[in-house]
């Protein structure tokens, strides 16, 4: 077969969403080359390095066109097996550089396999908490007859020391002896909710741990914290390993419509990621998990019913009911974590179908309902979770934003990685843009900004820095208030170039180009005008017209500029100084809730007030979603915006009219 003869087979890489069609035999590694994606490799493809594993996603992906096979890729090669004899390679991992096209593929690039490893920026924010756990450590030094009942003596001396009124003592039998065999040196209880004998250990034991789980659609956060005093002595993130499945909640939920029996995997993958996470935690603070002792989990609806093992189908299609939105005390090692035998999962409680755990974890930290104010609390991702109000009522929804924020289905667009674009200045007079990237504290004109990224590059633009590139677009005027470019600026300035039957624009012209297309623009504009029209929804609801107070929750929202955000249009007019970040709002709500068990019963009844709105039934959304799509609105007023930023005036456009003809009949 010649060359000109060869089938082509398409090639989807997550996850980047990066897409291609190569000639059968085409290797993943030359493949991801092509395409650009970041997939490392030391040895030129001699199977030597082992640094461009790739995992093949089975299954059908809808979104690509794709039929995803382990026979779309070829043997595995003598060299792939020297390679896993002399280094080991996980049963399900290839070498990129060994596996050839032989049909349609979707592969997923692993983290340990990029050559800019992500990074996963889920810090949680300084906040008071007060130190009440559910379990707690009692001391018991006496002299005990092992030849009495152990178990009623426990009880008698746990009554005795600490007025407690023990109902159950869940260890073993076996687990008690030995603890208590040398009965000279004492040992220590673990009490859950002071009823309920959970551990017990020789000696004394003078701390325990809990896990404070946060499962988000692109990355997986925990944070280990020590039980008596609160301190976290381990943070660790990673991807979310989900998303080879699919880059946003609907592409995963139509994944499991499409392979039924799916969410099995996807859930198996999710437990591994947090045992992943909670292992290296304990390895880093030098601690036994078995010593971690309670977990609180939170996550959007989609993320929630995968990791219980719930079919995330429902969650697809109108009404969009979920398999339960009580919050749940249950054990982890029914749930496939490796800690105690005895340690127990709190899942806070959901609020709606698409308003999960970790918005009632995000109201938990913020407390809109103890406030005057009137709060606007966003969580920006692939879908936003909306909540509006204050002391007197309080309103939720998610809206539909997807993957754009993240730097998913922008040209250049990448997660926030060292080298991404992260901030974007551009010059009105000149359209030249200066910005920094991630990994280096230097602008792009500093003299010393290409020796501080030598080591990094710069290798596309991540959420923060499209949301500034697209607004200071539309402030210097490159682009106007319906996101079109500027076809007069173009044809004197060569930053704005032909692409296709639009126009782009230059923000980087170097070895990688990083390019802001007219499909980009668009995309914020979907994904900012379906944020706007929610809250204005919400508003609506509660009959208000302004908002005293924004606050953006997650990983995102900590790194987003505010002002640019309000000048894009993504939130209502407001006060700047009254807008700001809540931090890993999510995170922080869950750590509240692994620390003190007051705040499970405060979140339980103040999520039974909150009303939930299903933006995709009301109609006004709709009409809300079309007027947010211009920029920053095509009729409300920012006023507050107007006083200490300079905006374009609108322009409208001139429209010639056609001269109707006249019929026989008008004669």
């Amino acid at each position: 077969m010649t060359e000109a003869e060869k089938k082509e087979f398409k090639i989807a890489f997550m996850p980047s969403g990066k897409r291609g069609n190569f000639p059968e035999g085409t290797t993943i590694l030359d493949a991801s080359r092509s395409l650009g994606v970041d997939l490392d490799s030391v040895c030129g493809g001699r199977a030597i390095c082992g640094r461009c594993q790739i995992e093949l996603a089975e299954g059908q992906f809808a979104k690509h066109g794709i039929t995803s096979d382990s026979s779309h890729l070829s043997d595995v090669s003598e060299p792939e097996k020297k390679y896993a004899k002399r280094k080991s390679l996980e049963k399900e991992r290839r070498l990129g550089c060994q596996s050839k096209l032989l049909g349609d593929v979707v592969i997923d690039v692993p983290p340990e396999s990029q050559l800019h490893q992500q990074i996963v920026r889920k810090d949680f924010e300084a906040t008071d908490i007060f130190i009440n756990p559910i379990t707690r450590l009692y001391y018991i030094d006496s002299t005990i007859d092992l030849y009495e009942n152990i178990e009623k003596l426990l009880v008698d001396k746990l009554h005795k020391d600490w007025s407690l009124s023990i109902e159950t003592i869940t260890c073993d039998s076996q687990t008690l002896a030995n603890a208590i065999k040398n009965p000279s040196q004492g040992f220590t209880l673990a009490v859950r909710d002071e009823t309920e004998v959970v551990g017990v250990w020789p000696g004394l034991i003078e701390a325990i741990y809990g896990a404070a789980i946060d499962i988000g659609s692109t990355t997986i956060a925990v944070n280990l914290c020590d039980l008596k005093n609160g301190k976290v002595i381990s943070s660790q993130g990673s991807m979310n390993p989900q998303i080879r499945f699919g880059e946003d909640l609907m592409s995963r939920v139509s994944y499991c419509m499409q392979n039924p029996g799916s969410q099995t995997e996807l859930t198996k993958v999710v437990r591994d990621a947090i045992n992943n996470l909670i292992k290296k935690a304990c390895s880093e603070s030098e601690i036994e998990p078995n010593l971690v002792m309670e977990t609180t989990v939170v996550g959007n609806p989609v993320m929630h019913h995968i990791f219980l093992g719930f079919d995330p189908v429902p969650l697809g299609v109108a009404p969009f009911k979920l398999e339960t939105s009580e919050a749940l005390s249950i054990s982890a090692a029914d749930y496939g974590l490796d800690i105690h035998p005895q340690a127990e999962i709190y899942v806070l409680p959901c609020l709606a179908g698409h308003v999960g755990a970790d918005a009632a974890a995000v109201i938990l930290t913020e407390k809109p309902y103890d406030q005057k104010k009137m709060n606007l609390i966003v969580d920006v991702g692939t879908n936003a979770e909306i909540v509006v109000g204050n002391e007197d009522q309080i309103l939720a929804a998610s809206s539909p934003t997807g993957p754009a924020f993240e730097g998913a289905q922008i040209n250049s667009g990448q997660r926030a990685a060292p080298g991404a674009i992260e901030r974007v200045r551009i010059n009105p007079s000149d359209l030249k843009a200066r910005f920094k990237v991630i990994g280096s504290d230097l602008w792009s004109d500093d003299p010393d900004f290409k020796e501080s990224i030598k080591n990094i590059g710069i290798t596309g633009i991540c959420g923060s820095g499209i949301i500034e590139a697209v607004a200071e677009m539309y402030l210097s005027g490159i682009i106007s208030t319906d996101g079109l470019m500027n076809e007069e600026a173009a044809k004197d300035n060569q930053c704005l170039f032909k692409d296709g039957r639009t126009y782009s624009y230059m923000l980087y012209d170097g070895e990688q180009k990083i390019i802001v297309t007219q499909n980009d623009i668009r995309a914020i504009q979907l994904a900012k005008a379906a944020l706007y029209a929610g809250a204005r929804l919400l508003m609506d609801k509660l009959d208000i017209k302004k908002i005293d107070k924004i606050r953006f929750a997650g990983a995102f929202g900590s790194h987003i500029d505010v002002k640019y955000a309000m000048v894009l249009g993504l939130i209502p007019d407001c006060d700047l100084d009254e807008v700001s970040s809540a931090g890993n709002a999510a995170s922080t709500g869950a750590r509240t809730a692994l620390l003190d068990i007051k705040s499970r019963r405060e979140i339980e009844k103040e999520v039974k007030k909150i009303e939930k709105i299903e933006t995709a039934t009301e109609p006004l959304f709709q009409e809300y979603f079309v007027g947010a799509m211009s920029i920053p609105h095509n009729s409300d007023p920012f006023d507050e915006l107007s006083k200490i930023v300079k905006l374009p005036q609108k322009k409208t456009v001139k429209t010639t009219k056609k001269r109707r003809r006249r019929k026989k009949s008008d004669l």
